[in-house]
């Protein structure tokens, strides 16, 4: 039972840090006008700032004691930034950025948006297996 309460708080955190990150992005891009490779890594360092607080308080609880948990949460993060870097690249090349999908309530979903959540539940396969290895010292049998 520990597993499942472990994923349902790491899904609770992602989404929590999804959320920061993609409103981060979308301000960055559309409210300041930088591209979308230079906004990606801005917005998500801000997210794993958030997430790496959640994680040790209350999805790891006990992690944060940890000097080794502290350098492999950075070096998964560092990872997990140029996979998503590579992700919004490459989905941006094969699907472009700008076409408009939808607008809700005048709010308008872009393509970028749509690359932004495939990067995400991508990277965030990537974050829960490096990450509970990493604070946890691997996977118990």
């Amino acid at each position: 039972m520990k597993s499942r309460a472990e994923i349902l708080r790491f899904a609770v955190t992602g989404l929590i840090c999804f959320l920061i990150e993609f409103a981060a992005l979308v301000f960055f891009r559309d409210a300041l006008g930088l591209p979308t490779l230079a906004a990606t890594p801005v917005a998500f360092l801000i997210s794993v700032i958030v997430n790496y607080v959640m994680c040790v308080k209350w999805v790891f609880p006990g992690a944060e004691d940890k000097a080794a948990a502290k350098v492999g949460f950075f070096i998964t993060s560092v990872a997990g930034l140029m996979l998503n870097e590579l992700l919004m690249w490459l989905f941006g090349t094969l699907f472009g950025e700008n076409a408009m999908i939808l607008t809700v309530f005048s709010f308008t979903v872009t393509m970028y948006m749509v690359n932004k959540v495939l990067a995400t539940v991508l990277v965030m396969i990537w974050n829960f297996i490096t990450k509970k290895w990493i604070l946890q010292k691997g996977f118990k049998r």
